[in-house]
This record gives C-alpha cells, structure tokens and sequence, in this order.
C-alpha cells in the first residue's frame, strides 16, 4: 500500500536538504567552500525536481540535496524510485511553512505509486520520514483514499465490472461500519430506475444501483454521487478503437466518490453519509438501448436518446433524482462526463459546475489552499434549448458540436430539486503520462479538494 512509504520514525534515515530554487544561491554561500566549489561545477542549472548525492564531509554521511520549486506536490515526487530503497528524512533549507512541508512530503508518497496488480517487481519504493510537525495519521488517510482511486481506475475492465465495483463498495463499507445494498438487474426496473437499466441492460454484467449509507441521522446529509460505467464502448454509436481504449477509466467518478467516502468515514466527519454509484456496462447487444429510444426517468421527466454514447448523465439522472427526494445539505458527484470539458481545461484541471455561488466560491478556496485545482464554468441557461426534443421533454445529447460540457450539465441540473445546493465535476481521471507525483494511468482529481471543503464545512 502507497502508505507503507510514510513512517513515523527512522533513527537511520539518510537526510535530504530540500533547497527552494529561488534560496539556491544565499544557500550556496552557506556550504563548505570545497562543497559550493564541487556544486557550481555539477549543477549546471538548478531547477525545480532536480536531485543529486552530496558527498559526505567527513564528519557526515552522504545526503541528497532536492531542488524544490512552486509546485510543491513536484518537488519530490520522484525521490521514491529515484533514490535507492531504505529511509529517508528531510532537512529543509530555511522556514518552511506547514502547507508546503506538507505537499512535500504528500508528494514524495503520491509518486511512489505503482499499480501492480498484474505486475511483478522487486525493486520497492524509498520511504520517507513524516516531519513531527506534521499528522503522519492524517497523511497516510489522505494516500489510501488515492491509492483506492488509483487502482479502480486502473483495474482491467474484465476485473472491474459492476460486479467488482459493488463488492469493493461493500469491502470498504465493511472495513469502516457502513451500511451497503445494490438493487441489481430487473429490480431496477420495479424499483424505478429505467435509465440505469436502459444503459446496462446489454451487458452480461447486470447493471446496478450501489449505496452506502454512514454516520448519525441527525447530521447534515451529505451525498456522493459517482458515474460508474466500467466500459464505455458507446452503445450502437459505437466509438473508434481509440475512443475505446482507455475506456475502463469511465467509473472514475465512482472511484473518486468512494475515495472520498473512505476519508469521510475515516475521519468521522459529524455528516449522515449517502454513497450513489449508477454502476453499468454500456456494451451491445440485442437488446441494447437505441439512438431515438425514450425514456421515461424516475423524475418523470422524459428523455429522448439522441446518442447511445451520452449514456453517464443518463446513470446519473436517476441517481440525482433518487437523492434529492432527501433534500439533503450537498449533492456532490463526479464523472467522466465529456470530451467536450478536456477541450476546454485540458486532462489536468476537472471542470466544475456548482447551483450556488457560496458553496462554489468556497470549493475554489479549498482547491486553492491544497494544491489541488479545479475550474468552475457555467451553467449557461441559453444554452439549454440545445437539449430540446421535439418528442420527448428533452434529449439525452444536443446536435451542436459547441459547449458540450455545459449541455452536459445543464441535462444533470434537470433533476436537482429546488434548494438543494449540487456541485458537479466533469473529469479525466487519468494522467497521460507520468509527471513528479503523478504516474501514468488513474487519478484521483479533485478529491483533496472536496476533503478539505467538507472538513471546513461540517468539521469546523
């Protein structure tokens, strides 16, 4: 586990001087001449991630000196396999405020990941001292919920069916005391969720609706909704080879919403907890969903389907609906939504729309403050004409090829009741290739954000 690399103590531990780029060269005049001599004709140029072994003095070991620079989750997030395996500590260069400590030691963690389920290695990451100024307790809760993320995202579809989604559900709801069910196959239907059927029914996984349910009554009800397709191949509108081939990554939102109920649960935020996973295969069959289909949702409201590859809002909308007639404090749900939101922010920022500006502008605070950044956009209200129907009360997706994140949306808000504050992410969930802290594959995007929200909003 991704947390094994954080520990308490280590009388061992081989230090390692962090010096910010823009202290390097006041540091320099601080060393050793024989050392700043040794360093102005090794280091070329200092820049931000770089590393190296400072030769031992006489009177010390050797160290390894990192060069940290404005992205502080970067600055050592390639020590864990840089290094050689064994402990280390850090040594900071001057004042270092508690957040920036923090992300240096987060960071050094969230880079020692590997998924290697299926993947044979003997080579083990570095481990790293946690400061005693900081929780190494709060840290190593924070890296199990993006290791979970992480690695259901990067599960092989034919390992993460509905199925596997609902028994790693249930197993975190065992490990924490929540309350699991799913209603599964037909029993969508009686139960009234003809959109989460319509979508998985062509699957030889049965759809399902995964919930969990935690914490007091009393609370504030707090809802995580997360789109769980666990392959999108786009239904009889089906998608290219490309467009397929990372689509295993569509039940990001559901692992992200399981990833931040396991910190809720852990944490013991004072919130009556409500988990929603709409958990689907959108494969092809004979009986699959067609473009033209309607469908009539559990709001009542009318859908016709346009294109069978719009299929996550169609899961959701259900799902929305179902928790809404709570009227909760906060619906929160993530997905994979739309290309359309990686053409606006790229794959590294989640697009974010929120029905309430308080509740937004404290999100942005909270992303701010960690490092963990989202964008918000708009809930444009023009642009909903694009989902009228001329048989249905609207379509599942507009014909236009413009604001497609936002349509996207806006079909979502459909079924937000009245009053209840709705926060929704559109993300990749997936890094395309492998930056300091950040390998290739799953990611979690967006939940240190909403941890640090909700710890402001109900644990404060």
């Amino acid at each position: 586990m991704t947390d094994d690399v954080l520990l308490d103590n280590a009388p061992d531990a081989t230090e390692i001087l962090v010096v910010r780029v823009e202290r390097w060269a006041p540091w320099l005049e601080t060393v050793p001449p024989a050392t700043a001599d040794w360093l102005k004709r090794t280091v070329v140029k200092p820049e931000p991630g770089a590393s190296l072994w400072l030769p031992a003095d006489g009177s010390a070991k050797p160290r390894v000196l990192a060069i940290a620079g404005k992205d502080s989750l970067a600055a050592l997030g390639d020590l864990a396999h840089r290094l050689p395996e064994g402990d280390y500590a850090l040594v900071p260069d001057g004042n270092v405020g508690a957040v920036e400590l923090e992300h240096w030691v987060l960071g050094f963690a969230l880079g020692a990941y590997r998924f290697q389920t299926f993947k044979t290695s003997d080579r083990k990451p570095a481990r790293l001292v946690v400061p005693a100024s900081l929780t190494a307790a709060s840290l190593r809760e924070r890296m199990r919920a993006i290791a979970l993320v992480r690695d259901l995202v990067n599960m092989p579809a034919t390992d993460m069916m509905p199925e596997h989604l609902d028994a790693a559900a249930k197993a975190l709801a065992m490990e924490l005391g929540a309350e699991h069910r799913s209603i599964v196959g037909d029993a969508l239907l009686s139960e009234r969720f003809p959109t989460i059927h319509a979508v998985g029914r062509a699957s030889t996984s049965a759809p399902r609706l995964i919930e969990l349910g935690w914490g007091n009554p009393a609370n504030p009800e707090l809802v995580l909704i997360g789109k769980g397709v666990c392959f999108d191949s786009g239904g009889l509108d089906i998608k290219s080879a490309d467009g397929m081939r990372h689509m295993k990554k569509d039940m990001g939102g559901a692992a992200h919403v399981l990833g931040i109920a396991r910190l809720v649960m852990a944490e013991c935020l004072p919130v009556r907890l409500r988990v929603l996973i709409p958990a689907v295969e959108n494969a092809i069959s004979g009986n699959a969903f067609r473009p033209g289909d309607i469908i009539r949702t559990r709001k009542g409201l009318t859908v016709e389907v346009d294109n069978t590859d719009a299929e996550g809002r169609l899961v959701l909308c259900d799902a929305i609906a179902l928790a809404c007639e709570r009227k909760p404090a906060l619906i929160i749900d993530f997905a994979t939504l739309t290309g359309a939101a990686r053409s606006a922010l790229g794959t590294d920022l989640p697009a974010m729309f929120c029905n309430d500006d308080n509740v937004a502008e404290d999100v942005l605070a909270a992303a701010s403050r960690v490092a963990d950044p989202v964008w918000r956009m708009p809930l444009h209200q023009p642009y909903r004409k694009m989902l009228d129907s001329r048989a249905a009360d609207m379509v599942n997706s507009g014909r236009s090829p413009y604001a497609g994140a936002i349509t996207a949306a806006l079909f979502l808000e459909s079924f937000v009741a009245s009053g209840v504050p709705w926060v929704h992410f559109d993300l990749m969930a997936w890094n395309v290739s492998a930056t300091p802290g950040r390998p290739e594959g799953g990611e979690a995007m967006g939940l240190r954000t909403i941890h640090a929200y909700l710890c402001d909003r109900f644990a404060r």
